[in-house]
């Protein structure tokens, strides 16, 4: 990898973490178009890092939000905030079961597997378009919704499967207000991303790695400011239902992804 390839993939990492698009998948498709040959410690290394550079990019943009949550969950008192913070613990609960306990047979299906990511992107494509009709949308997230929200964000784990279109398409389903449901679906992944990192780090996984600073370094940057963009462009879009571009985007790449899987 050079840091021409970083910079794509930092673009793209940065983009579809928040676009319900699929981070995961369309990481995949980039490193197979960009001939990606990186051992599996550089890998992670540089996955870790553009994680890290998303994480940081949606506090900045809900800097305003965090505060206010930290600093009602911390007056020690059964407010929103607290309440709000429950939820997203709450939330959490099925993809750190999923992670902690299945993690070898997630790593499995990554590697290149474009069919699987092509057929996981048709089933977004499904999602985005169901929620995009969805009618009444003004409900706050309930703990049972927390909940449910946090099943999709498990089985968005899968390579193709839209974190964010996963999440705010069930939050939507469930009748919860639109930019509430973004609001809610972008917050709850940063304890997630942050205790992965960790997890990452401790396990001495990251120490193996070889990979250029310079690389590393130019990947985050671009993650992190096309994550600003992003995540502020899909909370405009959420609020007009426009979701169903993006379904369309997801089904014509998924198909395409799985002529390209079959025919290699």
């Amino acid at each position: 990898m050079n840091e021409f390839d970083a910079a794509i993939l930092g673009i793209v990492q940065g983009l579809t973490e928040f676009l319900p698009v699929s981070s995961s998948g369309h990481l995949e498709l980039g490193k197979a178009i960009l001939g990606d040959n990186s051992i599996p410690s550089e890998s992670l290394m540089f996955t870790v890092v553009l994680h890290a550079a998303t994480a940081l990019s949606t506090i900045v943009v809900f800097r305003k939000d965090i505060v206010e949550i930290l600093s009602g969950l911390f007056s020690f008192k059964w407010n929103d905030e607290t309440q709000f913070s429950l939820k997203i613990i709450l939330s959490m609960i099925p993809a750190t079961l999923i992670g902690l306990f299945f993690e070898d047979e997630l790593e499995s299906l990554f590697g290149g597997n474009i069919l699987l990511v092509g057929f996981m992107l048709i089933i977004t494509a499904l999602l985005l378009w169901l929620a995009d009709r969805a009618k009444f949308t003004g409900k706050p997230v309930s703990y049972k919704n927390a909940f449910v929200i946090g099943v999709s964000q498990a089985i968005a784990l899968l390579p193709g499967i839209s974190r964010s279109g996963a999440t705010i398409s069930t939050s939507v389903l469930l009748g919860n207000d639109k930019s509430k449901a973004a609001r809610f679906s972008f917050l709850m992944v940063v304890p997630l991303i942050l205790g992965k990192i960790a997890k990452d780090i401790l396990s001495g996984d990251l120490a193996e790695s070889t990979t250029e600073t310079s690389i590393l370094v130019i990947g985050f940057i671009a993650a992190f400011i096309a994550g600003i963009v992003a995540c502020t462009w899909m909370i405009t879009l959420v609020k007009k239902s426009k979701l169903s571009y993006f379904a369309i985007y997801c089904f014509v790449v998924g198909i395409i992804a799985i002529i390209f899987g079959y025919a290699n």
